[in-house]
């Protein structure tokens, strides 16, 4: 029954005349397709199975494209790809080549707006409404927000702006049961069926005028009336806080009850201005595992093999660091913004729970919060992703590095992360740290300098000290080894070469020392230096190098626009002199798509094999590529 209504269901209109029971059959269909492929595949999980039944019921009620569905961060949507043509495709969900993991206003006409960071979507429906309302369309906008993206500074910005204008817009709360409120139950469903009825609120307005028309006590009488009504709803609901912003609240009520979401959702549809529905629905949902342990399950691999790897991932590594680090000086304390997990802080966060603060999707907040820390004595690091720090730039320059706080930046992501895509890819740190006045930034070649660069940062008294690092294998780390303080700005030479050099940053010194051993079989000797410093970097080696080496190529896994290649040719050309040529070999200036990391650092020519084709090409010598893939075995 399930599959073939699934088989009919391919756009969200042939769910219009579906009954009750078939909406619901449906929706477990879609549940289990969604575990099927995940669980094989990999990808978020939790947040997908939690709003299967919103799905169904707000595509039932509403007209996509034509209405408007913005989700927030997106991962919540894979029911809504399903339900929208994509039900085919979504076994390539995250594969390379595949659907994308989040919104994507390429792929379909029914992404409203894409997203992959959190908290954008009261703001950007509530450009679609006022745009809606401009131009006076027959349609709708609505807000899909999950409750951590509440979180975010930004939502509470949109809040404010909406209960402004009085636009005519919904916004849905998705909590998971993680925040805001448990409370679902009969008095809450009775409750917000009274404020959905026409008749309800036809007769509170025309009360709320005739209060205002009494000729005696005018504003007594409408003073009293706000007051009862506010103490009504501070009893039975906790949306007082919406509606002193001007926003309409209703609910909670169960975000699992197809037949009591299409209920509201279709009488709200008569209710005009700023609204906020509640819902309640669980992570996990229909997945015993993940419901029992929505936060390990919010994201999961897939049930394929993956290579043993040589040593941790460098979140594990940063992880025993901080631990290792805060046991020697209390000063020391970690900033997350609800990353814990993904930072992992996870242990560190049970062992030094006053050294902890996970502050909620606020980067922007960390990092000035951060800077308050540094400036009363503290050590804090603030670890964020590459891609979520970009939010907070403003308060890294002047918050931070314009008053010189030693704040330390543990970019996790940086580079290219994967499946994820192009929101998550951490591409441009490089060029938008190296710029700020008084700012360090480094990256290391493995674990073990991780530790070292982490220490040396916390040594440093003045000025703010980034460590960028990817989500990938550390390669090399060694617990019982004790840290080393390193000279900022130095550099480390690895290899000694002839006529090639290759100044490697961070993940790119493997791929520059495979390259070489691919280049050492066709009689190209390459030096290979490993940059851990890019600002301030090595400028006696540097004037060294350019003597001993004719072609000089950096290699970084950032953007090559404004990134250290661009930076050291312009230092270069003011301040030595390179005999032949100089290139940069990086990220191009364009977004790259989602899929496994190798192949795209293969497809942007930063792969071992790529960058030795490129020198092979850059000296003259020819192999073809076939004897190249012999090479790289």
């Amino acid at each position: 029954m399930s599959e073939k209504l699934l088989d009919k269901v391919q756009l969200p209109e042939g769910i219009k005349d579906l009954s009750l029971e078939a909406l619901k059959n449906l929706s477990e269909e879609i549940r289990d397709r969604i575990i099927k492929v995940v669980t094989e595949k990999g990808g978020h999980f939790g947040g997908p199975l939690g709003a299967v039944e919103l799905t169904v019921a707000l595509h039932h009620v509403y007209n996509s494209p034509k209405d408007r569905m913005i989700w927030d961060v997106g991962h919540q949507a894979y029911a809504h790809k399903i339900l929208t043509g994509r039900n085919a495709q979504f076994d390539t969900v995250r594969q390379y080549n595949g659907l994308s993991g989040f919104l994507k206003r390429s792929e379909s006409e029914h992404d409203a707006f894409g997203a992959g960071h959190a908290s954008t979507s009261i703001s950007s429906a509530l450009g679609f409404a006022k745009a809606i309302e401009l131009q006076r369309k027959n349609s709708s906008a609505i807000a899909i927000i999950g409750d951590g993206g509440m979180t975010g500074g930004l939502a509470f910005e949109a809040l404010n702006n909406a209960g402004q204008l009085k636009t005519d817009m919904l916004i849905i709360l998705n909590d998971n049961e993680m925040s805001i409120s448990k409370n679902v139950g009969a008095v809450s469903q009775l409750f917000t069926r009274m404020l959905t009825n026409p008749l309800y609120n036809r007769v509170r307005d025309e009360l709320w005028n005739l209060m205002g028309k009494l000729p005696m006590g005018k504003k007594r009488i409408r003073l009293l009336a706000k007051r009862i009504d506010e103490g009504l709803k501070n009893l039975i609901v906790p949306g007082i806080f919406f509606e002193e912003l001007g926003i309409r609240y209703f609910g909670p009520i169960n975000g699992h009850d197809i037949e009591e979401l299409i209920h509201t959702l279709q009488k709200l549809k008569s209710i005009k201005g700023p609204k906020i529905l509640h819902i309640i629905t669980r992570k996990g949902k229909g997945y015993q595992p993940a419901e029992i342990d929505p936060v390990n399950w919010h994201g999961i691999k897939g049930s394929g093999k993956s290579a043993k790897s040589p040593a941790p991932d460098y979140l594990k590594v940063f992880g025993d660091i901080a631990c290792e680090f805060v046991e020697k000086n209390k000063k020391v304390c970690l900033i997350t913004a609800a990353m814990k997990e993904g930072t992992g802080l996870v242990d560190f966060a049970e062992k030094f729970p006053d050294n902890f603060f996970d502050v909620g999707i606020a980067e922007g907040h960390a990092v000035t919060f951060s800077a308050g820390l540094a400036a009363e004595g503290m050590k804090p690091i603030v670890a964020i992703y590459s891609t979520f720090l970009q939010r907070a730039y403003d308060h890294i320059i002047h918050d931070v590095a314009l008053q010189k706080l030693p704040v330390i930046f543990a970019l996790d992501r940086a580079g290219l992360v994967g499946p994820d895509g192009p929101t998550h890819h951490g591409a441009f740190d490089l060029s938008y740290l190296q710029s700020i006045p008084n700012m360090t930034v480094s990256a290391p070649k493995d674990g073990n300098e991780l530790r070292n660069l982490l220490f040396t940062a916390l040594k440093k008294t003045e000025g703010p000290f980034a460590v960028r690092y990817p989500k990938d294998c550390s390669l090399l780390y060694e617990p019982e080894l004790k840290p080393e303080q390193l000279k900022i700005g130095s550099w480390e030479k690895l290899k000694d070469g002839e006529e090639v050099l290759f100044l490697a940053v961070g993940t790119m010194v493997e791929n520059s020392l495979k390259a070489r051993e691919i280049l050492l079989k066709s009689d190209v000797f390459p030096g290979v230096v490993n940059c851990r410093f890019i600002k301030p970097f090595d400028t006696k080696m540097m004037k060294t190098l350019a003597r001993e080496y004719s072609k000089v190529i950096v290699i970084e896994e950032n953007t090559l626009m404004g990134g250290f290649g661009s930076n050291l040719r312009n230092w270069c050309a003011d301040n030595v002199k390179i005999r032949d040529s100089f290139h940069t070999l990086g990220i191009p200036d364009e977004f790259v798509v989602h899929g496994p990391r190798n192949r795209l650092l293969d497809d942007i020519g930063l792969s071992p094999e790529k960058i030795a084709d490129y020198v092979l090409n850059l000296v003259g010598k020819k192999v073809k590529r076939s004897k190249l893939k012999e090479l790289v075995k």
